[in-house]
């Protein structure tokens, strides 16, 4: 037997006898019609660090992606960093001359890790998560803010201009380009914990609509999406009558999915305990939340608008019971409206590979360690 069928033979195998008489692939009946295809996936994080030494994280092998395809997955979220794909002397702070000098040998890379995605089925969504002027993240001297001024925005621009260019013979169904990873102010750019709120909605409209104009001037059929207001979770209405998709997040509440995460809590030791449903930190939690929190966003599906869940999931710290119970409850309802998802990550800290979780029995897979119950509960959906 091949490899590759005696993967995706053991693995419906598995998944048949462990889901307790639920069919593997069960459909869901989805009675809202979404404009975006209900894509599963994950996040690759190849590029996701600024540094030129990709933070460490191991780079994703063409293996990943025949193991997400036989498994039933179709999607691949690339959040990158722009500096990664410039030359400039990183023993110092960025400067605007920098950011458009365009390192052709890293672009050459990233377009042979599409390519190979493409290759096994995966669409790839290409995403900024740290923009010329703007990051959601601290950790990185940026030379002046995205929201704030033109020259920022005009690299903005030329940086997807740039991207659209190289993949203008890609179709729809293979590539899409998410504009930015959750915008949001920030008080002090270079302080994680800093205040944040809502970007001005005519402003993130501007910014979008001219960024959705540069791409779609490579290829008219290019679909693009804009990750929601306020650090992803808020939908932009101001973003309605464009067409432009918009991305969710599958994180509320922050106590579940990021429980001593040491970017979300100045002290992890104080992080109330998680669990799922029930009370956190003298709130009440359910599935009705849930339902609550994604309505917004379920009205746009209904609108005519594309919604997809561009990342969710949980870090390592939370007990990996609390974890499956409300995820399994936050992928339910976006199933049921026809919003698909990509989990953060696919082998790291939140991922279905390696997660490095203190109560998980690892299932050896090739020599990786798998989450075979996380990997179960993502294939009903």
């Amino acid at each position: 037997m091949q490899r590759r069928n005696f993967i995706k033979t053991t693995s419906l195998a598995t998944v048949a006898i462990g889901m307790a008489g639920v069919p593997a692939f069960s459909q869901k009946n989805l009675p809202v019609k979404n404009k975006l295809p209900r894509w599963k996936g994950f996040n690759l994080l190849d590029y996701f660090s600024p540094n030129m030494n990709g933070g460490a994280r191991p780079k994703t092998t063409e293996e990943y992606f025949k193991w997400m395809s036989d498994w039933g997955f179709d999607f691949v979220r690339l959040p990158m960093a722009y500096p990664r794909f410039l030359n400039f002397d990183q023993s110092r702070d960025i400067t605007p001359e920098d950011i458009l000098n365009i390192n052709e040998k890293e672009v050459d890379n990233v377009e042979a890790l599409v390519d190979a995605a493409n290759k096994n089925g995966l669409h790839v969504s290409l995403n900024l998560h740290r923009a010329p002027g703007f990051c959601v993240n601290a950790g990185f001297n940026e030379p002046y803010n995205l929201w704030e001024d033109k020259e920022a925005q005009e690299a903005f621009y030329f940086h997807w201009g740039m991207w659209a260019k190289r993949f203008t013979s890609k179709t729809p169904d293979q590539i899409s380009f998410d504009l930015v990873n959750e915008p949001c102010t920030r008080e002090d750019m270079n302080n994680q914990f800093s205040k944040r709120g809502a970007i001005p909605g005519q402003l993130y409209r501007e910014v979008a609509q001219k960024a959705l104009k540069t791409i779609r001037s490579h290829n008219p059929a290019h679909r693009v999406i804009a990750d929601g207001n306020n650090v992803g979770s808020d939908v932009i209405p101001e973003l309605f009558d464009l067409d432009i998709g918009q991305s969710c997040r599958g994180y509320y509440p922050h106590y579940i999915s990021h429980y001593r995460a040491p970017w979300v809590f100045e002290n992890p030791d104080d992080a109330p305990k998680p669990v799922w449903p029930g009370e956190i930190d003298g709130k009440q939690f359910s599935r009705k939340n849930l339902e609550e929190f994604y309505a917004p966003w379920i009205d746009a599906v209904k609108s005519g608008v594309g919604v997809h869940c561009g990342e969710c999931g949980c870090w390592q710290e939370t007990p990996h019971d609390v974890f499956l119970a409300w995820f399994g409850d936050v992928l339910d309802v976006l199933t049921e409206n026809g919003i698909g998802y990509a989990l953060w990550e696919f082998n790291g800290t939140f991922g279905l590979l390696n997660s490095g979780r203190k109560d998980v029995n690892y299932e050896d897979w090739f020599g990786h360690k798998l989450d075979r119950k996380m990997l179960n509960l993502l294939m009903r959906y």
